[in-house]
This record gives C-alpha cells, sequence and structure tokens, in this order.
C-alpha cells in the first residue's frame, strides 16, 4: 500500500511539474529573415523576340509575414526582387502579388503583407540575338521578416533563376 502511495504522489509531482520558459543563459532558436522566407525560382522558357514569364515562389513561415511591395508606409522595408539579366535579355517588369491587409499589435494602422505561399511574376524578354540554350539570371531577393509583435533585421537572399531561351 506504501509503494502505490508513493508511485500516486510521484505520477501528481510529475503532472504538475510545469516547463519552464528558456532562462537568458539558454540557447533559444535565433530568427531571421532569410530564415522565415523559402525561395523556389521555377524555370521559365522564353522564346527570342517574345516575352516570357518566370516566376519566384516564396512560402514564408507559419507565423510571420514580410511586408508588401509597395509597403504600406515608406518606412517599412519590402520584398524587392532584383535581377541581373545575361545579354540578349531584359527584364520588362516584376509583379508583386495582391497584398493582404492585416492589423499587428505593433501597428495602428493595418498593413499590407504577404504570408504563406505567394509568387513574384517576372516578364523577361529575349532579343532576337539572344543565345539559345538554359541561362542562370543571377538574383537578389531582399526581405525584412516580422511575427505579429516584432520585425527582425532585413536580409537578402541570393538566387538563381533559370531560363531557357528557344
Amino acid at each position: 500500500m506504501r509503494t502505490l502511495i508513493i508511485f500516486l504522489l510521484c505520477l501528481v509531482v510529475v503532472g504538475c511539474t510545469r516547463s519552464q520558459p528558456p532562462t537568458n543563459t539558454e540557447q533559444r532558436p535565433e530568427v531571421t529573415s532569410t530564415g522565415v522566407v523559402k525561395v523556389t525560382p521555377l524555370e521559365a522558357t522564353i522564346t527570342k523576340g517574345q516575352p516570357g514569364e518566370a516566376i519566384v515562389r516564396l512560402k514564408i513561415d507559419h507565423g510571420y509575414h514580410v511586408n508588401a511591395n509597395p509597403p504600406s508606409f515608406p518606412y517599412l522595408i519590402p520584398v524587392q526582387l532584383q535581377i541581373s539579366p545575361p545579354a540578349g535579355v531584359t527584364v520588362e517588369s516584376i509583379t508583386y502579388p495582391r497584398a493582404l491587409t492585416k492589423k499587428f499589435s505593433f501597428s495602428e494602422q493595418p498593413l499590407a503583407v504577404y504570408e504563406g505561399e505567394t509568387d513574384l511574376k517576372v516578364k523577361l524578354n529575349a532579343t532576337a540575338s539572344a543565345t539559345a540554350g538554359v541561362h542562370n539570371l543571377s538574383a537578389k531577393l531582399r526581405v525584412q521578416a516580422c511575427d505579429d509583435q516584432v520585425c527582425y533585421a532585413p536580409g537578402s537572399i541570393d538566387l538563381t533563376l533559370p531560363v531557357s531561351i528557344k
């Protein structure tokens, strides 16, 4: 009987023990803007002398967002894609997706943001003299990730956008 009582007391103690939040001396995972946003460039095919479209897919971790382009206020850092095309290829335009409008605890006004998965569309054009074949366009994506309370330091993600020219 005594063993049973000790066993039950142990169960109560274990059941009532709460895990404590990490202290300042414990390691916490560091959140970075470039760690929260994953980028997948999708291969594009364009024909010489004709416009074509490439897509850069963003996947923003659950619980985070990035500022839309254009941002709600000039002081906010929007998602921004910069592409360095090779000779014979031009970037005609970059179309950013329609933003979500959301209210956050750190802002009095709702903000234009992207969450989850979203696509940036790049309109490309290859001149008649462009070299046929696969070209890897160098690009940089600037992002600043935020959660519902704080924004993290902005960062840049280097990427390669594969474009096949016919």
